[in-house]
């Protein structure tokens, strides 16, 4: 075969360089002085990587003035370091945009809160990277600095891209309308994630007949985010390529132009050690600070010259509204978690432009990697791995664009290829990516389709797939091909930000007797890492406070911290403020989701769902946004409960145990913590039944707190019977099975599944008389109650979908007696079982005395008027009892009777009903006595009078009442009809309320009443008598 040679560019030094490649063409060329490339048929060509980094590395990363100084202090600096970046993001910018640095003295900070980049120019420094650390405390798994702006990008319109075919690394493209667009414009590129591509990749179905884990039109969607250069007619030019090609045959590819007021940019963070504090009594905690640095909602930001030690997640995370982010002489060391998916993922894009150069990672699982549906293109370049756990590359569905350039992973591989149904279906993981002079355990390089080709050059160990491979265990020049790339595009010496770890790459297997003894020579000294080569690199920037503003002269703003509400029960309604609580309810997701883009765009709030490295709706919520949300939603109570199982791979309900931790998200978290041993059924440790787990406590401490001030309440199911009963997938992972603690259950291994696949522990979980479960079932009963021991909002309830036994019912509210009797506070309790189950409880004094609610959601009247009760303790689940009995509908008429019966029954507990037909019959509810109807009644007069109203039996079904002495009268009316009252004597307001909306309207102003009064209903809704 013949050989191609190939003379080589290296960083602007004309080296003769000569790649053998055999049977292909390489896909690079240089005369000497320029490179040059072969493209396809269709134009196509190897992508310019260059634009990556802080202004698409066309210039070095800034020195920004120092503007205030920080000096260390003794305990929690949180608000002073803060305080100085929001100093900081106050001043004026300069002609270049910056607006100064804050300075850290030298001395370890101890933060309880995250840090906040915020506004554009912002920069927090370190006098010294060694010296200067900041060390995160607690347990919330947050980031420790955001850098991040507000997500208020808005498109200014869309024009369709009406070339045919867009190739590869093509600047210019015909649009439809190039009118009103001009240089400069910022723009995103859209392609659509079709039917048709997904078939060309083969990413529709990946095994078994299945289509669940395939690609769904809209799941890969692409936007990449680019400034416009030119424009002529129809044809605009942009300053940088896309990552792929754009064919009109797989979908209407379009330009929009936005305006992103709220994106930050030219901010930074630099010459420090980050450090997360972790409980060093479990060296696979993770109860601590999650991530190093996040980076959302900005453009043009660097981080240079950090440390990071024992983080859980991501070193630095660029989210995906990211790009031109450069992250430089960073390493991540000794990451504390459990070995498993979603963990230590140490330098981690799923954005795009985004440059990580000289980072070093050790005892990571994914080192360097891009994410789902990063648009790119991305780099890594020259760096180094130690004791990789996992390979690097790409971990999500197609990345395109990556350039892995002097990149070692020691241990492990590096991947382009179709993961398949791992990672929740990643399916092809990237196209038109480089590996360049790599080394790695195995390298694995298929192309996914011709006009995508990933490629790999120069590099040194096994090796797997159909790629482009060229020189593989051979040196190539030029040592970087990002900065040969970038030396071209800039047409100057970038020797100097390449910084390239000096290598001998020329020692020959025939030496002379010289050459021998000169390496034999060399051999002596001290390899030269990439660790020790970051190590000795000199920061460029001033570190002098000499001159700058002390944080302490700056003025603190006092923290706000919203009153909280009372919230208690009044005449057996639940009243926050006074104020009968009205609303609906909201449940969690508790079994599946995804995080693609497309997907979490619909999903619920949540407080104990976790999507590591990840914040936002449908990830990792921010509480004080699910609340916003929820009360945006008109709910006021959020009924929680623990997962059926953490890890998303146990949704394919099969019964195996996984080879692997290698998890799926969102992660569905147990009340119980890990104990750092053995090995549960999902591949991470044992849980420990006896601790618990923090970060979901915290979470849901945290949303009660936050709840109780913006008027919601937390329904905290202790349990979730769901577990314990119907598939046997439901209790594979559960903590509470033997496999999965170390706390000797019993609960009976192997597991015994009827018929081969269902599972009936319920009578094992729920024996009280068994010493090692009852008191385990005791101690975990009182963290619920210790949780929310001040939390007036907080109502406890036994178990989400609870058909258990009346005995485990006793043992529950014993439980609580105990711990009130014990600690003097009180717990508000609610009954909610099936109603052999209620009855006995509320026919127990003793027992009921403990209960403040009575909720109502296993049993109801049909509209028939019979019962629909399944019974308590039959081993057989909510849905298992409807399948045998028939359930028939509620209505209106058979929700007031249950409400208005255990009303009058118990008046001084409240009553809540969630049963069939949910969530109507909010005025039902209401007019039975009940809480917590589902209704929108603005005017707090009424919600004033209301709690103080009681039923009034009525003879006819045509209207119900609720009349309170003092506050008037409530008539649900169902036809125009006269109504003859006895009311007490005085002076009322006659008003109006349409049953679905809730308006309020007055019909008359002031009416006398002596006794007995006629109230003239001419048509169905809502009467009330307001007394004057």
């Amino acid at each position: 075969m013949k050989s191609i040679h190939l003379k080589i560019l290296a960083l602007g030094l004309l080296m003769a360089g000569f790649v053998h490649v055999n049977a292909q063409t390489f896909a690079v060329r240089t005369d000497g002085q320029h490179l040059s490339y072969v493209k396809d048929s269709r134009g196509n060509r190897l992508l310019d990587y260059s634009t990556c980094g802080y202004r698409n590395s066309n210039v070095d990363i800034p020195s920004v003035k120092g503007a205030v100084f920080v000096s260390h202090r003794e305990g929690d600096n949180s608000e002073r370091i803060q305080r100085a970046l929001d100093y900081v993001a106050s001043l004026k910018p300069d002609a270049n945009g910056f607006r100064g640095a804050v300075l850290l003295d030298k001395g370890t900070f101890e933060l309880s809160e995250p840090l906040r980049i915020k506004a554009s120019g912002v920069v927090l420094r370190g006098v010294s990277k060694k010296e200067t650390v900041l060390k995160k405390n607690g347990v919330d798994r947050c980031a420790l600095i955001y850098i991040e702006g507000i997500n208020d990008c808005k498109e200014a319109g869309t024009t369709n891209i009406v070339s045919d075919y867009v190739p590869v690394n093509a600047l210019t493209f015909d649009v439809a309308s190039g009118t009103g667009l001009q240089v400069g414009d910022r723009v995103m590129i859209y392609r659509p994630c079709t039917k048709e591509w997904i078939a060309s990749l083969g990413c529709e179905i990946f095994g078994g007949g299945i289509s669940a884990l395939g690609w769904k039109a809209g799941d890969v969607d692409l936007y990449w985010d680019r400034t416009v250069t030119a424009v002529e007619g129809n044809k605009v030019t942009i300053d940088a390529p896309l990552s792929m090609a754009l064919d009109k045959e797989y979908g209407q590819c379009a330009l929009m132009p936005y305006a992103w007021d709220g994106r930050v940019s030219d901010s930074g963070v630099e010459n420090l050690t980050l450090m997360s504090d972790y409980n060093k009594k479990y060296p696979m905690d993770e109860d601590h600070c999650w991530s190093g640095i996040s980076i959302e909602n900005a453009e043009n930001c660097w981080v240079r010259m950090v440390d990071f030690k024992h983080f859980a997640g991501s070193a630095v995370i660029v989210q995906r509204t990211g790009a031109r982010i450069t992250v430089e002489d960073c390493r991540s060391l000794e990451p504390v978690s459990e070995l498993a998916g979603m963990r230590r993922r140490s330098f981690y894009t799923m954005g795009q432009q985004v440059l990580f150069q000289r980072c070093y990672s050790e005892y990571a699982i994914n080192d360097f990697v891009a994410g789902y549906s990063a648009a790119g293109p991305n780099a890594f370049v020259q760096c180094d791995s130690w004791e990789s756990n996992s390979f690097s590359g790409s971990i999500g569905s197609w990345a395109a664009g990556l350039l892995f350039d002097i990149v070692n992973i020691d241990g492990h591989d590096l991947k382009f290829m179709n993961l398949g149904q791992d990672k929740v279906g990643a399916g092809w993981n990237t196209g038109n990516s480089l590996f360049w002079q790599c080394t790695a355990n195995e390298l694995f390089c298929y192309t996914p389709v011709k006009d995508a080709p990933n490629r790999a050059y120069g590099c040194w160990g096994a090796f797997s797939g159909d790629g482009e491979w060229g020189e593989s265990n051979n040196h190539v020049n030029p040592r970087s091909f990002f900065y040969a790339q970038l030396a071209e595009r800039l047409q100057a010496d970038v020797s100097k930000r390449a910084r390239l770890l000096p290598r001998w790459m020329d020692a020959t297997s025939s030496p002379t007797v010289e050459q021998a003894a000169e390496m034999a020579k060399q051999s002596l000294e001290p390899r030269l890492t990439l660790d020790m080569w970051i190590e000795q690199n000199t920061f460029p920037a001033s570190v002098d406070a000499t001159g700058l503003k002390s944080v302490d002269d700056i003025k603190a703003t006092p923290k706000q911290t919203p009153a909280k509400m009372d919230f208690s029960i009044v005449n057996g309604h639940i009243v926050a403020d006074g104020l009968l609580l009205e609303g609906n309810r909201q449940e969690v997701t508790w079994w599946n989701g995804r995080t693609k883009y497309n997907f979490i765009k619909t999903a619920k709030p949540h407080v104990t769902r976790f999507v590591p490295d990840q914040e936002g709706l449908g990830l990792t919520d921010r509480i004080d946004s699910a609340l916003v949300q929820m009360k945006r939603r008109g709910n006021i109570v959020f009924d929680h409960n623990y997962g059926l199982w953490y890890d998303l791979r146990r949704t394919d309900h099969e019964r195996i145990r996984r080879r692997d931790g290698d998890v799926w998200a969102p992660l569905y978290e147990q009340p119980f913590g890990r104990s750092g041993q053995g090995k549960a059924w999902d591949g991470l440790s044992k849980y420990d039944l006896t601790r618990p787990n923090a970060w979901y406590w915290y979470r849901l401490k945290t949303f009660a707190d936050k709840a109780e001030a913006a008027g919601m309440m937390l329904f905290h199911q202790n349990y979730f019977q769901h577990n314990i009963l119907e598939a046997g997938a439901h209790w594979v992972d559960c903590p509470w099975r033997d496999a999965n603690n170390i706390n000797n259950t019993d609960m009976g291994e192997p597991v015994n599944f009827a018929g081969d696949k269902r599972i009936f522990v319920a009578d094992k979980f729920y024996d009280i008389n068994h010493p090692v479960r009852r008191e385990l079932h005791r101690q975990y009963i009182r963290q619920c109650l210790n949780n929310f021991a001040d939390n007036k909002n907080v109502v406890q309830l036994i178990s989400a979908e609870y058909t258990g036994p009346l005995h485990f019912m006793e043992f529950w509210l014993d439980c609580i007696a105990e711990w009130e009797q014990e600690t003097g506070k009180h717990a508000t309790v609610a009954l909610s079982a099936t109603k052999d189950v209620q009855d006995a409880i509320l026919n127990d004094p003793k027992r009921a005395a403990v209960v403040d609610i009575i909720d109502i959601r296993y049993w109801h009247y049909r509209a028939d008027g019979s019962l629909y009760a399944p019974e308590g303790g039959k081993n057989m689940a909510p849905r298992q009892h409807a399948r045998k009995m028939k359930v028939g509908k509620m209505g209106y008429e058979g929700a007031y009777r249950a409400v208005s019966e255990y009303r009058m029954k118990y008046p001084d507990k409240a009553v809540v009903l969630y049963a069939q037909d949910y969530p109507a019959q909010g005025w039902a509810v209401l007019m039975g006595g009940g809480s917590c109807p589902n209704l929108q009644v603005a005017d707090k007069d009424f919600l004033a009078d209301v709690p103080y109203m009681n039923v009034v039996p009525s003879t006819t079904a045509d209207y119900e009442m609720i009349a309170g002495e003092k506050q008037g009268a409530v008539l649900h009316v169902h036809k125009a009809m006269d109504v003859k009252l006895s009311l007490p004597s005085g002076k009322y307001c006659v008003k109006y309320i349409t049953s679905k909306d809730c308006k309020v309207s007055v019909l008359v102003k002031s009416v006398k009443v002596k006794g007995d009064y006629t109230l003239h209903a001419e048509k169905e809704g809502i009467y009330w008598l307001q007394r004057l």
